[in-house]
């Protein structure tokens, strides 16, 4: 994929009829998605997702728009400012600083620990449920710091995220690479938790200048290439043993097409900002891979788990694989210049429109099932996160691609 993309290297610059037809088409569906995430979805999730008595953010939503009053996992909060703060980048003209502050209240007070690390859920009135400190909600928690620096411009953030970052190392460190998953120390081990250390060390780069947070980054796209990666199939694997190695049995084969475009779109950015080609040549085969045995063609939408031999595990398709799939779509086009890549981002932008179309806008449904309809569940406020920052990158990339 790498020598194709060489290839056609400047085929956008050229102005080709195929080159001039996608960026047209992908503006056009942007477009789309835009007028329903800043005239729908974000006023509705600070009037409705936004619990204006207790503080915080639901859980989740009702069809109707009605709270479950569901216990508040910990990732949530920081979901909600990050997208909160993107959406301020894109022009949403609602109280953004408001709304950043309003979840950052809550969940310093209600979800930091004494030892500054974070437990994983509380009840709807912050009452602690779950007192288990996980390492995918301090990666999550990094992330919302990042998103509230940038927002609110607030030294003690960052003094917080900082003190985060040296308590992983200092509670969570893995003996040979990485960390562990929890303080008491389990198994599986999860690629998945490292990936979104990866994304809050990069969001973390660009606010503050101290090394730790590239040393950060780098220690885990090392990890990735040398550990996740498996050399035989080419995806990333979901779980693993002590060493590292893959977890025994169907556990070790297990490929969640969604982590591979996040994975790749990771990647790709890494390689954009230090030049290291095998990130990048990795994230496009990753892509090429998942295009290729993750995505149901008839319903055109990237699937829940496939096995590492292509076979599909789980047909079902939640909503945030197809958010991925156009992030990585997005970053492929700009880094190949190949309109067949965000021929592939408009395709999977329009899929996520139909994930859109509720009976309440703004809202959206969660997982579409194998025959195609859509399963009867309230709806995640935490995949607004995913949303927000796949309609970002489409529209920057429509905005920077020129034919």
């Amino acid at each position: 994929m790498a020598d194709v993309a060489r290839d056609r290297s400047a085929e956008f610059e050229a102005g080709s009829a195929a080159a001039v037809a996608a960026l047209a088409d992908a503006k056009h569906v942007c477009g789309q998605l835009m007028g329903w995430l800043l005239d729908q979805a974000l006023p509705l999730w600070w009037e409705l997702g936004a619990d204006h008595v207790r503080g915080g953010f639901h859980e989740s939503l009702r069809m109707d728009g009605s709270p479950t009053d569901a216990p508040r996992r910990a990732r949530l909060h920081p979901r909600q400012m990050y997208a909160f703060n993107i959406a301020d980048e894109l022009g949403w003209n609602g109280p953004v600083d408001r709304i950043v502050q309003h979840g950052l209240d809550y969940f310093v007070m209600h979800y930091r620990r004494p030892d500054r690390l974070f437990r994983s859920s509380v009840a709807a009135d912050g009452t602690p449920l779950d007192e288990n400190a996980v390492l995918y909600d301090q990666a999550f928690a990094l992330l919302g710091f990042a998103a509230a620096y940038d927002e609110l411009d607030d030294e003690m953030v960052r003094e917080w995220a900082r003190e985060l970052e040296e308590e992983l190392r200092r509670q969570l460190h893995h003996p040979w690479a990485g960390f562990e998953e929890t303080l008491v120390r389990s198994l599986p081990l999860l690629s998945n938790s490292h990936m979104h250390l990866l994304e809050a060390s990069l969001a973390w780069t660009s606010l503050d200048h101290e090394a730790r947070w590239h040393t950060l980054a780098a220690q885990i796209v090392n990890l990735a290439l040398t550990r996740f990666l498996a050399a035989d199939s080419g995806f990333i694997g979901e779980f693993f043993v002590r060493d590292w190695t893959p977890a025994p049995g169907e556990d070790g084969r297990i490929v969640e097409p969604g982590h591979q475009f996040e994975w790749a779109w990771l990647l790709l950015r890494w390689a954009e900002r230090t030049h290291n080609m095998h990130a990048r040549d990795t994230g496009l085969r990753m892509i090429e891979l998942a295009e290729r045995y993750g995505v149901d063609r008839e319903r055109g939408v990237a699937m829940n788990r496939i096995r590492s031999d292509g076979r599909v595990l789980d047909a079902s398709a939640r909503l945030w694989p197809q958010t991925e799939r156009i992030k990585a779509a997005c970053i492929a086009a700009e880094t190949t210049r190949q309109p067949a890549m965000l021929v592939v981002a408009a395709q999977a932008a329009r899929t996520l429109l139909k994930y859109l179309d509720t009976p309440m806008a703004g809202l959206w449904h969660d997982v579409m099932l194998p025959g195609g309809s859509f399963a009867d569940t309230p709806v995640p406020a935490s995949s607004l996160y995913h949303i927000v920052v796949a309609i970002a990158e489409l529209h920057h990339t429509t905005c920077r691609l020129r034919s």
